[in-house]
């Protein structure tokens, strides 16, 4: 059995990651999953949260928001609508977010739409922990 797989994380601008890894956590719609190579295949929708992988001696981690993968034994190949490393996070932008979204949870208006300000905060929080803010 192979010691790695090849690891693609793609986004409707850029190509993120293009790498050999040795095992990866990605966020699927149904909770994590753990990667190593020679996995079972499978095709998982993200959720919003980490991917985590080891490149090397490196553990990577990125913020990602919904998509999929497609895992092989060979090849994880991650598409989703937005991933970002931690250095290309705007920190103070992110906490504006969530503060914004949770204002719009609090406000008692009740044409707030609940689902898209929870899904606001889980992306910010995200982003926050990632970029090594608070979360």
């Amino acid at each position: 059995m192979a010691d790695s797989f090849q690891l693609e994380i793609v986004t409707p601008q850029k190509k993120v990651v293009d790498t050999e890894a040795t095992e990866a956590q990605i966020p699927g719609k149904n909770g994590y999953l753990g990667i190593l190579p020679g996995h079972a295949p499978l095709i998982t929708e993200l959720a919003v949260g980490q991917v985590k992988f080891h490149a090397g001696r490196e553990q990577q981690r990125l913020a990602v928001a919904w998509g999929f993968a497609e895992v092989l034994p060979g090849k994880v190949t991650i598409l989703a609508e937005t991933a970002e490393r931690p250095n290309e996070i705007e920190v103070e932008r992110a906490r504006k977010a969530k503060e914004r979204a949770e204002q719009r949870l609090t406000s008692g208006d009740a044409n707030v739409d609940v689902e898209r300000a929870l899904r606001a905060i889980q992306k910010a929080e995200t982003r926050l922990e990632v970029a090594g803010g608070e979360g």
